[in-house]
């Protein structure tokens, strides 16, 4: 059993729901990635998605676009992700990580490489953002082989019949993105999140985690009332940004908000 189905088993088992925040690899710097992790941890976090810096992130809003730029200004790379998740795994074997990004860079190390390294550093899922189902066969059948659960994105406006389709190649769970438009909107609806989900868990038993849109507790505790997962990103990026020259700031700040989170959905 997967990390990743390990963990939702046991939110399942006491009623809880997945938190899932979001930190690109090397924003602002390279050093802050693992401290940031483990902040996330000890703040409640249940699983970590951690962004690949990538120069075209075009599903992506400005502030991500941002936190990859500032990465790359570092030339954070694919393989440098991966050892940041290695020096993870050497003080926790239990929270899952996966990695979140685009294809190119995965591409470009090989398909076999880049699972064979995931694998050993201690990755337990990857979603590219960019890999449709209709190119996914082979890659995501890798992927499983290694023990990688491979994690699709499905939208407000993916058919039931598409959405079907997409759910054969996932495992781990599946991320629901709650709008349309890129990362950092802000117009949630949770009563059209509901209707959709509803309408998601007729096609997989996967747990469904929803992202986009979430940015305090209030929000975080409405979605996690009908998703399995809460997935939060640029809320956690913006308080990076604002407080890159100062690690410490940046670490309570995003712990602040996780920690605030975490109450609201246990509630």
């Amino acid at each position: 059993m997967s990390r990743i189905q390990t963990c939702f088993e046991q939110l399942r088992a006491t009623g809880r729901k997945a938190l899932i925040p979001y930190v690109t690899a090397g924003d602002p710097d390279p050093a802050m990635t693992l401290p940031l992790m483990h902040e996330l941890v000890e703040a409640g976090a249940d699983i970590i998605e951690l962004g690949i810096p990538f120069s075209d992130p075009m599903a992506d809003g400005p502030v991500i676009q941002q936190a990859m730029e500032r990465a790359l200004l570092h030339h954070v790379r694919l393989i440098d992700v991966l050892e940041m998740v290695r020096q993870f795994r050497e003080t926790n074997q239990t929270t899952p990580v996966v990695l979140m990004g685009y294809l190119n860079p995965v591409e470009r190390m090989g398909y076999e490489t880049f699972a064979n390294a995931a694998l050993d550093a201690g990755v337990d899922g990857v979603l590219t953002v960019d890999l449709p189902p209709e190119e996914a066969d082979e890659v995501a059948a890798l992927f499983k082989e290694r023990g990688l659960d491979v994690i699709f994105l499905l939208s407000p406006t993916t058919t039931l019949q598409r959405a079907a389709k997409i759910c054969r190649h996932a495992s781990g769970y599946v991320y629901y993105v709650s709008l349309k438009g890129v990362t950092g909107s802000n117009t949630l609806n949770v009563t059209d999140v509901a209707a959709k989900l509803e309408q998601l868990r007729t096609v997989t038993a996967l747990p469904i985690g929803v992202g986009f849109g979430i940015r305090d507790g209030k929000t975080a505790a409405a979605v996690g009332a009908v998703a399995d997962g809460v997935v939060v990103g640029s809320v956690l990026v913006n308080q990076i940004a604002d407080h890159a020259a100062h690690p410490e700031r940046a670490r309570e700040a995003v712990g602040a908000i996780i920690r605030e989170m975490r109450q609201a959905m246990d509630r």
